[in-house]
């Protein structure tokens, strides 16, 4: 994570802007207080997605759409987005983003709990979004890992819980800490795991990339 301001404020000058209805979206998200992508970790996901330009993308947790709008503005012409969202009120919202965008031909909003649309996928994506129900990345990695393509790159967000991952189970509050525990595991699933490279990024709430290998 970046605790000091002024690098993150610096970075966030340095941006441009994301365009229309892109701009609007996020302003509309941060008045109502809908959590969104931090602008530095939405820079690393366009990054990346324009690296490694996939076939295929999937999206875990869609919100209102934001952040599968960044990745649809630099997917290569062929790339179509699957993302999935089990919040009834902001599902019809996301949907009209991506009509504004011009993008609803092109993602595809799959309602439903993760758990049981992710069974019903068949796959490959060649570069999966995680950042839904932080508690259950750990129980849904092994779905993602038969959904990854060889080379395939599986982004997760949010994964140093605003830094109280460094702490023990019980320094943080009673309520948080099946969450930090499950997240706890999943780090150390993605760092251990044979088909996994891991890099663990302190930007935004801290995000893991991890790549498939090729074995």
């Amino acid at each position: 994570m970046i605790t000091d301001e002024r690098i993150r404020d610096y970075i966030h000058s340095l941006e441009s802007g994301q365009g229309e209805p892109l701009d609007s979206i996020a302003g509309k998200a941060q008045e109502r207080d809908i959590p969104i992508i931090k602008k530095e970790t939405g820079a690393l996901l366009k990054t990346l997605v324009a690296a490694r330009q996939p076939g295929a993308i999937l999206e875990v947790g869609t919100a209102v759409g934001y952040s599968a709008l960044l990745m649809a503005q630099v997917m290569p012409a062929g790339c179509g987005i699957t993302t999935i969202e089990k919040y009834r009120p902001r599902i019809e919202e996301a949907r009209e983003n991506f009509r504004k965008a011009a993008m609803d031909k092109r993602i595809t909003l799959v309602e439903g709990d993760a758990k049981e649309v992710l069974g019903q996928l068949s796959g490959p994506y060649d570069f999966i979004f995680m950042d839904a129900a932080k508690g259950q990345y750990i129980h849904w990695l092994p779905r993602i890992l038969e959904l990854m393509s060889p080379g395939g790159v599986l982004f997760s967000d949010n994964v140093l819980q605003d830094g109280t991952i460094v702490q023990s189970r019980y320094g943080v509050e009673r309520r948080d800490r099946t969450i930090h525990s499950r997240m706890r595991e999943y780090l150390y699933a993605i760092k251990h795991t044979r088909e996994l490279e891991t890099a663990i990024v302190p930007i935004g709430d801290g995000a893991a990339i991890s790549v498939r290998k090729a074995l």
